[in-house]
């Protein structure tokens, strides 16, 4: 039977309900800036043990250079920004994985999320360096999930081809169809709402659609399941999911 570790993408309720009532939390602030390092020691000491962080890289690893991005940065970042995203194997972009790993270590944190925007299109070159930047970082024990947006999952065949060269795992929102290759033991699931796009941050999933996630969960048949609500109603949700799954066990 698959072992489902329940949460969010970022704190919806006071930390004290997070931690009482969900299995994990994703820490966005990573993504917009990791240099938080007392907050995350802090998060860490009042959580309870078995409490998981997970970890969103970067955007400097993952995003190239946007002005109202950079603009949610706590401390300036030196250097040539166009050096920056796009899963680049440089100086810049590595010391930024590197920022990253250091605030997963504080968090102890087991998983880092690295979600790549639409405009890092599939191609070869992508293609090729997606296997070089997942081979060339540091990981020291931690595992790399890797959500694709835009037309990768058009390019399913890559996609495993990237998993299997790299040992990464590949993320996705199952309910809009991301299902990642079946041959993975943990899947990650990153729920973003239904309709609206490739994203709808204010759609509330109804009891239908959470039956199907179970569902779909279940059929996938993995060991672990990481079923983590990124919406206006994730923590709701997710506390509707985790009592829907516990009626029907």
């Amino acid at each position: 039977m698959v072992s489902l570790i329940v949460g969010t993408c970022g704190f919806q309720r006071a930390r004290k309900l997070h931690y009482e009532n969900m299995e994990a939390l994703e820490v966005q602030q990573t993504f917009y800036d990791p240099r938080m390092g007392e907050a995350f020691a802090a998060w860490r000491r009042e959580a309870p043990e078995s409490f998981e962080f997970t970890v969103k890289a970067w955007m400097l690893v993952s995003h190239e250079y946007n002005r109202n991005l950079w603009a949610r940065l706590r401390q300036p970042v030196t250097g040539d920004a166009s050096l920056f995203g796009h899963l680049k194997v440089n100086e810049a972009t590595l010391w930024a994985w590197n920022v990253t790993l250091e605030a997963a270590g504080i968090l102890k944190a087991r998983v880092i999320v690295v979600q790549t925007p639409p405009s890092f299109r599939y191609s070869r070159a992508n293609f090729e360096g997606a296997i070089k930047f997942f081979n060339t970082v540091e990981r020291k024990g931690r595992l790399i999930v890797w959500e694709p947006r835009g037309d990768w999952w058009d390019h399913f065949e890559s996609l495993k081809a990237i998993a299997s060269e790299s040992g990464v795992l590949i993320g996705g929102d199952v309910l809009r169809d991301r299902m990642p290759p079946r041959d993975q033991d943990i899947l990650y699931a990153r729920l973003h709402g239904l309709g609206g796009g490739e994203v709808n941050y204010k759609y509330k999933y109804t009891e239908e659609d959470l039956v199907r996630l179970a569902a779909i969960v279940e059929d996938f048949g993995a060991k672990e399941a990481y079923i983590m609500f990124n919406n206006v109603y994730s923590y709701d949700d997710a506390l509707r999911f985790k009592k829907l799954i516990a009626r029907s066990g």
